[in-house]
């Protein structure tokens, strides 16, 4: 049971971030990294298939959309900021594809490379479910297309060059990193030190293998089984004394994880460690959590809210991303309001 201050204190935190979804349009962030196609296909896997124990799946629809760092974009740009958005795409179907929905939500295309004889990064999940027996279908199976060769390092330095000039017109810098070429060692490095020359938030979502390319970041998003994977490979006993290693092994000012219907917790260099319990109702996928995440901290981090604020909105913003249906998972302004709205009229009702 919480106490009338911890409930005063939230719902203040409450009004905060509903005011900060007011005052937040024409912020602008600057965004660089990989970038690939989500497709999915949603069908009836009723029967097996006659030579292998496996499901046949009868596809009933099909769906796409830009993911990874165009998913920030996307979220961004819904919640009424301004994106200049870096990263590249292959000379083909599916790089147009992204460039063209990216484009028809609004957001520049100019600062995207189209990279000749590329394939671009193409995951493809397979949806299923007993027809008439079940509600809700699951992943069946997922596969990954992408680039077999590795990304040309001029690319990689003329988008960095292009994310350094755009630094100094931003209030915040998010570098999203799978790991496919866009971000370099050097590149982030000089990302990262402009951004503190400049006294700018940096939102690092690093891949777990090169988490040196997010040394000095302000926060670094985790999932729960990532933080748990260096739990073992440091060998320590607990989350905290891992997240405590982590940042002063890579002069982080905080770790956000995301464990998803187990809610996020914010361990910050300074102060006391924050967790939210995940408050969705019918949580359905997971798709998008660590892009959500980032478009929250932007938001709040780039409108001067503090590392404890921020992180309530990220935990708001990922409980929206949970009970989205799939190809819909990136942050929106209204959803996100209504969420918040209805959060404060829960703890209202608590309260009485």
């Amino acid at each position: 049971m919480e106490s009338p201050d911890d409930v005063g204190t939230e719902a203040e935190i409450l009004r905060r971030l509903s005011s900060l979804l007011e005052d937040v349009e024409g912020t602008r962030v600057t965004l660089i990294g990989d970038v690939m196609l989500d497709r999915y296909h949603h069908g009836y896997a009723n029967n097996l298939n006659s030579t292998a124990p496996v499901p046949a799946l009868r596809i009933i629809r099909s769906e796409e959309s830009p993911g990874a760092a165009a998913h920030i974009a996307r979220g961004l740009n819904s919640l009424g900021m301004d994106v200049d958005f870096f990263s590249c795409v292959g000379d083909d179907n599916e790089g147009d594809t992204i460039l063209e929905m990216i484009s028809g939500d609004g957001i520049s295309t100019k600062g995207i490379s189209v990279v000749p004889n590329r394939k671009t990064l193409t995951k493809i999940r397979f949806y299923g479910s007993r027809e008439s027996l079940l509600d809700q279908s699951q992943v069946l199976l997922q596969a990954d297309r992408g680039p077999l060769d590795e990304l040309s390092k001029s690319v990689s330095d003329d988008l960095i060059s292009a994310a350094l000039e755009s630094i100094p017109l931003s209030r915040a810098i998010v570098l999203s990193d799978y790991h496919k070429g866009v971000i370099t060692e050097s590149g982030a490095s000089k990302l990262i030190s402009k951004a503190k020359q400049l006294d700018l938030p940096c939102i690092v979502d690093p891949k777990l293998t090169g988490l040196s390319r997010s040394r000095g970041a302000d926060v670094v998003i985790f999932g729960m089984r990532g933080l748990e994977l260096q739990r073992r490979r440091l060998m320590l006993d607990n989350s905290s004394d891992t997240a405590s290693e982590l940042i002063s092994s890579y002069d982080w000012g905080a770790i956000l994880v995301l464990g998803g219907v187990d809610g996020i917790t914010l361990y910050p260099r300074d102060g006391d460690e924050l967790s939210i319990p995940c408050r969705s109702n019918a949580p359905r996928q997971q798709i998008g959590l660590h892009d959500a995440a980032a478009t929250a901290l932007a938001a709040a981090l780039g409108n001067g809210l503090d590392i404890f604020d921020a992180a309530s909105l990220a935990a708001a913003a990922c409980e929206c991303v949970l009970t989205a249906e799939s190809s819909h998972e990136f942050v929106n302004r209204d959803t996100l309001g209504v969420w918040l709205e209805e959060l404060s009229w829960k703890l209202q009702i608590s309260d009485r």
